[in-house]
């Protein structure tokens, strides 16, 4: 087969396309493309059949010959697009699209393919104004215009692994653009989905490991988070409110319809779902509705080796450890201690040895204005929360306690800078 070593979508979808005995058949409409690691490969050409509005479908192996001239096939005979396939041109181009190397939303402007050992390949997306230019016949002009006036006039292409698509009909994933999300700060990753419109908003946390994009809603406006949870069917809702910070997936529970609350309660595990309906039964003002029951707790009596074992437990389903609470049998708060105070104790020391019995903390009715001053005054990034009896029910994080004195841009991201 004759195939360039690499050209653009737009200037491909000019040609015309032949059978085998050079008889025109049509204009190519849009080229497919099959997921194949970092780079997906063209796998199928659409061809708008001569005189009608018919489009057909054949293997690109049946491809002869590609270039200006026109596609000239071999067979003829037409084949079925497979559902993993994606339309370049009708799901990707001038549609948003995500540049993982450079944390921003970007608009494709056309794609460039390339052969590659024997296969064409999905090589980058342009998302400059040459790809605009390109599509409008003007590339030619405005590059010799520029070379007359000494102007650089650079493309702006970014490599496909580097992107990762928004759409659900676009989605040509591959596990190095997975691993790139991975890699982007939940605070980032948040800002790119709120530039983008519900459906895509949706369907960019869907594209996400779970507990990624668990993390990223959790950094994102209160607004758009909910229009984009609207967007998702209630399993898949169920499951990423499941994997946020209990605190943080019970107000966003608290912002949705209460028949859709319940319906995405009654979908998650039973354990969960009754944490979830305990911090929802508080004032979202109070210290019950603010806090978050992930925390590290030992009991009295136990050693600094023991207590060093239960910590370990305990953290693989706690984001982050602030500091370790010390209860009696009945669950009442009697101190507390730092991961410090643990790493440098002798392992037969006691934890009534470690803790600072002087504990400072809040009963679950106490409003949130009493609870700002607290975190600063004492430098705490987590605040014990008791019931009347004393018993530990949860903990106020820093940035929760003075939630209303900061910025949206800021809620949600201070101490978790420093937890690190």
């Amino acid at each position: 087969m004759v195939f360039w070593s690499e050209a653009y979508l737009c200037a491909l979808l000019l040609y015309e396309v032949y059978d085998p005995q050079g008889k025109r058949m049509g204009r190519l409409q849009d080229v497919l493309a099959q997921p194949n690691g970092r780079f997906p490969e063209v796998t199928k050409i659409a061809v708008r059949r001569k005189g009608t509005s018919s489009i057909e479908y054949y293997p690109w192996s049946a491809v002869r010959t590609a270039s200006p001239e026109g596609i000239r096939l071999n067979a003829v005979e037409p084949v079925q697009p497979s559902e993993t396939e994606i339309h370049l041109r009708r799901d990707l181009v001038d549609k948003q699209i995500v540049d993982v190397s450079g944390k921003r939303v970007v608009r494709v402007h056309d794609l460039k393919l390339g052969a590659i050992g024997g296969q064409v390949l999905l090589t980058h997306a342009d998302v400059g104004w040459r790809g605009v230019l390109r599509r409008l016949g003007w590339e030619h002009f405005t590059l010799h215009l520029c070379r007359a006036l000494h102007i650089h006039f650079p493309e702006k292409l970014i490599a496909w692994e580097h992107l990762q698509t928004i759409s659900p009909e676009g989605s040509l994933k591959a596990r190095e653009t997975r691993d790139g999300l991975r890699r982007i700060h939940p605070a980032d990753l948040a800002d790119i989905a709120e530039e983008l419109s519900a459906p895509e908003r949706a369907a960019f946390l869907g594209s996400m490991d779970e507990e990624v994009a668990a993390d990223a809603m959790q950094e994102m406006d209160t607004a758009a988070l909910v229009a984009a949870v609207n967007e998702l069917d209630d399993q898949q809702a169920s499951d990423l409110i499941d994997e946020m910070d209990p605190d943080a997936g019970a107000d966003l529970l608290a912002e949705l319809p209460e028949e859709r609350a319940s319906a995405l309660l009654n979908l998650m595990e039973p354990e969960e779902a009754q944490d979830l309906r305990k911090l929802l039964s508080y004032p979202w003002d109070s210290a019950g509705g603010l806090m978050t029951t992930e925390y590290v707790c030992v009991p009295t009596g136990v050693t600094a080796q023991q207590a060093w074992d239960e910590v370990r437990k305990q953290a693989q389903e706690v984001p982050v450890v602030y500091d370790v609470y010390v209860v009696d049998r009945d669950g009442k708060l009697k101190g507390v201690f730092s991961l410090r105070d643990l790493i440098v104790a002798e392992p037969d020391d006691l934890v009534d040895s470690l803790m600072r019995r002087e504990v400072v903390s809040v009963t679950v009715d106490t409003k949130q204005e009493d609870i700002a001053p607290l975190a600063p005054r004492y430098n705490l990034l987590a605040i014990p929360v008791v019931d009347e009896e004393g018993r530990l029910q949860g903990i106020v994080t820093a940035d929760d306690a003075i939630d209303a004195d900061i910025p949206t841009s800021l809620k949600k991201r201070i101490p978790k800078a420093f937890a690190r």
